[in-house]
């Protein structure tokens, strides 16, 4: 079932975290000192995942470059799609797609909680001091990338770069809610 996000108000300072990464490396958000950082809430099964994916890869492969860090952040309980959304398993499809940015595994579901997250895929910008730029959709058709009319998360990261408040409005994500630990 489509879910979709909690409000976060735009200034809101970007969470503290510090995680291990899907495969093997360890990323805090304190290396992103003075620069930008997109965050995505994201996992293997979400068919909303995977049907923004290469859209969101080639996003990332144009951005990082201009000086934005991109992390993805895996919060989904993995024992509910062991196959999909634990860790060896997302690290195989960051080698499969040749992800040009790391996912963090999120085990405690702790820093999807302090940043609000509610689905995947959800998108969080945060300027260069780590406040709240963006928070939304990728784009304006999840289903068909061919119906896609407005590119929301681009807009607002070439609004960031180049100085220009934040982009209003701005529209919720929607996809898969993060599967919650029931304990």
């Amino acid at each position: 079932m489509p879910t979709f996000m909690e409000n976060v108000a735009l200034g809101t300072p970007m969470p503290k975290f510090k995680l291990m990464g899907v495969c093997g490396e360890y990323i805090e958000s304190d290396m992103f000192h003075q620069k930008p950082v997109v965050i995505v809430f994201t996992c293997g099964h979400c068919p909303y995942v995977r049907a923004v994916e290469e859209r969101m890869l080639a996003l990332a492969r144009e951005f990082i470059p201009k000086g934005i860090a991109w992390i993805g952040i895996a919060s989904n309980d993995p024992t509910l799609y062991p196959d999909e959304d634990s860790p060896e398993a997302l690290c195989r499809r960051i080698h499969e797609k040749n992800y040009p940015f790391p996912i963090l595994f999120d085990e405690t579901q702790e820093v999807a909680k302090s940043f609000k997250a509610a689905c995947t895929p959800e998108f969080f910008a945060y300027d260069s001091n780590h406040r709240l730029y963006y928070h939304g959709r990728l784009d304006d058709n999840w289903k068909d990338p061919s119906s896609v009319t407005r590119e929301e998360l681009r807009e607002a990261l070439e609004s960031l770069l180049s100085g220009k408040p934040a982009p209003e409005p701005q529209y919720p994500a929607l996809g898969c809610s993060i599967k919650w630990r029931s304990s």
